[in-house]
């Protein structure tokens, strides 16, 4: 709790057996936490055991793999039953670090702004953390593009590090998304779209073998699908395409 607003914390997890102890113990160390819960999109491994065994955790699973966007999609609708008024999403893979929560959560609760995004750009972090040069070229490119057509100046638009206010969940139209990746880029473009701040913090990364990542066609797919979604937006705003994702009548 921090200034009397519920702090909920989700974790879309898949075959996150490996690194999720180790973000909950680290999660569980900012004490402003009131709540986790993990969803499991039906991991292979031993997501779930563990996560059952970890204190205060609540552990919800789907019965099939249903992908990162259904998942999220289910940690959101969760956390407004709990009665979240601030919501952090961090992948259990321990890629980003917890200890950023308080920050984020800070920002919201004072009211500077409703959205917060862990940055791994800002700082120089990204490179420095492991992150591949051709991701790191890519994230730049595909930013400078999301930022002309979006009409923002964020340093990057797909970190797994996101906290949001309970108002823009509820506003939001997130079963329109994507259940794929993609679901991420279009949740921050239809912030954008109902005319939202968003913050940013620099952000630590580190990239190892466990920590989650997607092969080199999926990140092209991925890539493609960021820019029609940015597209879309700048075409929904000039009146020339009627879009699900941004309907001017939300």
């Amino acid at each position: 709790m921090y200034r009397q607003k519920k702090v909920v914390v989700v974790m879309p997890a898949y075959n996150a057996a490996r690194t999720l102890r180790q973000t909950y113990q680290e999660v569980r160390e900012q004490e402003m936490v009131d709540e986790v819960i993990l969803v499991d999109d039906a991991s292979q491994d031993a997501t779930v055991s563990i996560a059952r065994n970890l204190e205060g955790v609540r552990v919800y699973m789907h019965d099939i793999n249903k992908g990162y966007g259904a998942n999220q999609k289910t940690c959101y609708g969760l956390a407004l039953e709990a009665g979240a008024d601030i919501v952090i999403m961090i992948h259990p893979d321990y890629q980003y670090t917890p200890k950023l929560i308080p920050a984020m959560v800070s920002i919201i609760a004072n009211g500077l702004h409703p959205c917060v995004l862990g940055s791994r750009i800002l700082g120089g972090y990204a490179l420095k953390g492991g992150m591949p040069l051709w991701k790191y070229v890519s994230n730049r490119l595909l930013t400078l593009a999301e930022n002309l057509l979006l009409g923002a100046k964020l340093s990057e638009y797909h970190t797994g590090y996101r906290a949001f206010s309970r108002e823009i969940l509820q506003q939001l139209k997130l079963e329109r998304n994507s259940d794929d990746f993609v679901f991420d880029n279009q949740m921050l473009a239809q912030v954008l779209w109902h005319g939202f701040t968003i913050a940013e913090v620099s952000c630590p990364t580190s990239y190892f073998p466990e920590a989650s990542s997607i092969n080199l066609r999926r990140s092209i797919r991925y890539g493609l699908a960021c820019l029609w979604t940015a597209c879309q937006f700048r075409l929904a705003k000039m009146g020339w395409m009627n879009s699900k994702l941004f309907a001017r009548s939300d």
